[in-house]
């Protein structure tokens, strides 16, 4: 069969970095028939042989837009992403992994109160989502000015670049390496499922048949987690 003109064939965008493993290893245990992780791990587009579907590995940042343009039906990518790039896709299933936080933190010892009251200037805040940073801010009434970096932002407020950061927070062990501390939680994050508002119409059966599956699968693992606590 011609995979590339197979109709039924649905494709995947999975997100390379800290949630690719994960994805992969949720495909493997819900039967999904794939190659082994090292040939895989050499491609940016692959087969799964038995179902006829294609995956390709985006970065995190452009996985969306991959779905929202149709390059790909369904994509597995993390809320930061989606908060932060705001395309237009149907965000369909929490997928319950690659759970964490974004946070406001600051230097320890300095209180929320603190950088409120009126310093005489804008607070200066580094971040890497200064959307979802300055949706925060204007909630709060505060008027900041925000820094955006690339790379990691800790090392702000020891160089003098803002006063504080926002960022994605897991164990918290980096904020504390950094002497920093958790002024205000913002939002939990995970990775989701998302899928192509025109393809989960024409391909509905086939989209609806495999979140179903998710679904199933995720809810096995959380009575398996059950059982044991």
């Amino acid at each position: 069969m011609d995979r590339e003109n197979n109709s039924n064939c649905i494709v995947i965008a999975l997100s390379s970095g800290k949630l690719y493993k994960s994805s992969l290893e949720l495909l493997e245990k819900m039967g999904i028939n794939l190659k082994t992780t090292k040939e895989i791990n050499r491609k940016l587009i692959f087969y799964n042989y038995n179902q006829e579907d294609k995956y390709i590995i985006a970065r995190p940042k452009d996985n969306p837009t991959y779905v929202e343009c149709g390059a790909a039906d369904m994509g597995i990518v993390g809320d930061d992403v989606l908060l932060e790039e705001r395309k237009d896709v149907y965000k369909l299933l929490d997928l319950k992994f690659g759970k964490c936080k974004m946070v406001l933190a600051a230097p320890e010892g300095k209180m929320q109160n603190d950088y409120y009251k009126d310093n005489g200037y804008r607070l200066k805040v580094a971040t890497n989502y200064p959307r979802i940073a300055g949706e925060y801010f204007r909630k709060k009434g505060i008027y900041v000015e925000l820094i955006k970096l690339y790379g990691s932002v800790e090392l702000a407020p020891q160089a003098g670049l803002a006063d504080m950061i926002v960022d994605i927070v897991s164990t918290g062990r980096t904020l504390k390496d950094n002497k920093l501390a958790i002024i205000d939680e913002i939002v939990p994050l995970s990775a989701q499922l998302i899928v192509n508002r025109i393809s989960y119409k024409t391909k509905h059966q086939r989209i609806t048949r495999f979140i179903q599956n998710v679904e199933r699968f995720i809810t096995s693992e959380s009575g398996k987690t059950a059982e044991y606590q």
